[in-house]
């Protein structure tokens, strides 16, 4: 229940699909390690590389998300858009 009314356009939808493909794939090989009963300590760390991975594409979807959307909510003066920014960003950096 979108109420916004403009498009959600992004230009780096393209890098962000790849990105959380790859995450993806990551992700299945450390639920691979755990099955498997490698070290903990691997584990962690390729559990760590999945969260770095995750955590940049966050940053690239945000600043297209204020580049373009927030940017054109400011412009027709949408202070709720800034408010549902606030809060998306706290629930990112939790």
């Amino acid at each position: 229940m979108d109420k916004h009314q403009h498009v959600h356009s992004h230009e780096h939808t393209k890098e962000v699909s790849n990105r959380l493909a790859r995450a993806i794939g990551h992700l299945q090989k450390v639920k691979q390690m755990v099955e498997d009963g490698e070290d903990c300590s691997n584990v962690l760390v390729q559990l760590a590389a999945v969260k770095s991975a995750i955590n940049n594409t966050g940053k690239i979807i945000l600043k297209d998300h204020i580049d373009h959307c927030i940017v054109h909510a400011v412009e027709e003066g949408d202070t709720q858009m800034l408010d549902e920014l606030n809060e998306a960003i706290s629930k990112f950096i939790k």
